[in-house]
């Protein structure tokens, strides 16, 4: 599933080229992926044509739209989903599913070149979407819920891991809570913990200070080098706008990398299950914690 780089990546690519555009016609081939729109695949449609896209904002692995009339479209990428901007009658990707015809605001026709241009929501396995959030242009309602990501200038390191050591919760779980910190999936959070030299099942309770912060400092790093390299993109699925991938994946030190001796200690790195997925770790640079003594 992409993670708060690929979501930025795509962020960026919108921002430079749909923000100032009219969305002239809005075209739902599929109604799955606005399943959540209140209005349906017609409420959707005929809501967002004539609207001005003012914004392209983010928090944690949600993206949205914000329009000249304060409300917004909402996005989530699911495991598969792209945003792409491409010319009217380029070839129909496979897994099209909404097209939205954008031209320029101010004089009627598209500001990229001749003619307008097209936004376009793929995806092959349909669990993102798209929705419209009313009021929702600066902050959507529905995620209000959800924590800032490393990333975010108002994030507040030492109150998270002030929150980080006051659970017994597992640490890699406590980076996978979107309430507490957004935006770190699987592969980062793997990554981050590589580079903290801290096991994914250490409690946070048994964490110091430093030992929190750093992990919190790792993930942001992490993710600030994929960014720079356009996200992790392990196949064709996670693509910026314009349909390219990012290539960070040749920079990982854990994840994905079972069996291959770790680039500190030359142990190899393991892999064990962990919640239908998969955890990548050095046994020796992140020794397991012991187990608590049972006070009788």
């Amino acid at each position: 599933m992409p993670e708060l780089p690929e979501v930025e990546v795509v962020r960026r690519g919108l921002e430079r080229h749909v923000v100032g555009r009219t969305v002239s016609a809005v075209d739902v081939l599929h109604p799955r992926p606005v399943r959540r729109d209140p209005g349906g695949a017609t409420g959707f449609a005929h809501g967002l044509t004539g609207r001005t896209i003012t914004a392209v904002r983010r928090r944690g692995k949600y993206f949205w739209l914000a329009l000249d009339d304060e409300n917004a479209i909402l996005g989530h990428l699911g495991m598969s989903g792209q945003m792409l901007v491409q010319r009217p009658g380029a070839p129909d990707e496979r897994h099209l599913r909404v097209r939205f015809l954008l031209t320029d605001a101010r004089s009627g026709v598209d500001a990229l070149g001749s003619g307008a241009w097209e936004m376009r929501f793929v995806d092959q396995r349909m669990f993102g979407g798209l929705a419209r959030s009313a009021g929702g242009a600066v902050l959507p309602p529905e995620i209000a819920h959800i924590g800032r990501d490393p990333l975010d200038p108002e994030f507040d390191v030492d109150a998270v891991a002030r929150r980080i050591r006051q659970r017994a919760v597992a640490i890699k779980r406590q980076l996978l809570d979107q309430n507490l910190v957004s935006g770190i999936g699987n592969i980062y959070a793997d990554e981050a913990l590589w580079r903290a030299r801290l096991h994914g099942d250490r409690p946070g309770d048994r964490l110091t200070r430093s030992q929190a912060l750093e992990v919190l400092g790792h993930a942001r790093e992490v993710m600030e080098a994929a960014l720079v390299q356009g996200g992790t993109s392990f196949d064709s699925l996670y693509v910026n706008v314009n349909g390219e991938s990012g290539y960070f994946d040749r920079s990982l030190h854990a994840y994905g990398r079972e069996n291959e001796p770790c680039e500190r200690c030359g142990t190899a790195i393991r892999r064990v299950s962990f919640m239908n997925r998969s955890s990548y770790f050095c046994p020796r640079c992140q020794p397991p914690p012991r187990r608590r003594r049972l006070v009788s």
